[in-house]
């Protein structure tokens, strides 16, 4: 019984060994493609985060990494922010300090987070009507309310 279970073991090893190599090699022989993706993904975050430091001020940077999220203020309505999620989710609007609305805008194409973060921000800060226009508007908590039921 030991005997075959190490068997089984050996061979699911083996098998286990030769996908991990296959999924790691491209047709050509090169380097493979799992290799590449990860590659490319991490190259992209590190971009991202570049742009994100170069285009936030200090203070908005800290608040952002302390608090998960960047308050951006209206630029057309006194006691307006919005406070944009640093990793993903909803952007909520806030009048006086109260909630007021969430709000739901995603690019076409994945980006990484602090390029939606950056996008944000460019979008409320160059032309707020349209962005408000363009966006999926929810009562404040309504979609966090959901989830926690499901």
């Amino acid at each position: 019984m030991l005997e075959t279970l190490s068997l089984f073991l050996g061979i699911w090893l083996l098998f286990l060994l030769l996908a991990i190599y296959y999924l790691s090699q491209s047709p050509d022989g090169s380097v493979g493609r799992l290799r590449e993706s990860v590659s490319e993904h991490l190259s992209a975050e590190s971009r991202a985060k570049a742009l994100m430091r170069e285009m936030l001020s200090e203070n908005q940077y800290q608040q952002l990494i302390k608090f998960g999220y960047l308050e951006v203020p209206s630029p057309t309505m006194d006691n307006r922010v919005y406070r944009i999620p640093g990793g993903g989710g909803l952007v909520k609007v806030y009048e006086r300090g109260c909630a007021v609305m969430e709000l739901c805008l995603q690019p076409a194409e994945p980006l990484p987070d602090g390029d939606v973060v950056v996008m944000h921000k460019l979008m409320i800060e160059a032309n707020e009507q349209e962005y408000l226009q363009k966006a999926n508007h929810f009562a404040p908590g309504i979609i966090s309310l959901r989830c926690q039921h499901l």
